[in-house]
């Protein structure tokens, strides 16, 4: 089935609590933006997001950090799309070294995993 990815980095303006912390929200955000690559990829349309089967949060996520956000269709129906999702740490800022460091991961750390569907109505499905 058709795998997505991005990376980005998490930015003062996505920390949402004290001590820098992420809001879980823009996982899900992330998730969104994979979720419309699959489609298109797929289907040739954006399609719909219908909905959250699950979601975990296993990790905070802090401004600095740079998340890998994964997904993958796992079942095609008529319209739905049914899709996995997992969100990784992958870079982290070092401020105890100085205020530019950051240290790859040797093993990325999971930080947010998710299942849901999403649909593109047939009149709209070009491939």
């Amino acid at each position: 089935m058709n795998k997505a990815m991005i990376r980005m980095r998490m930015s003062m303006h996505d920390a949402h609590y004290g001590g820098n912390l992420v809001d879980g929200a823009k996982m899900l955000q992330l998730f969104g933006d994979v979720a419309t690559e699959l489609l298109i990829r797929q289907d040739g349309d954006e399609g719909l997001f219908a909905g959250y089967e699950s979601v975990e949060f296993t990790a905070p996520v802090y401004a600095g950090d740079y998340i890998e956000a994964v997904g993958e269709i796992i079942k095609l129906g008529n319209s739905s799309r049914k899709m996995v999702f997992e969100a990784r740490k992958v870079i982290v800022p070092r401020p105890d070294i100085n205020d530019s460091a950051c240290d790859v991961l040797e093993e990325p750390i999971v930080v947010c995993k998710a299942e849901g569907t999403c649909v593109v109505p047939k009149d709209k499905q070009r491939k």
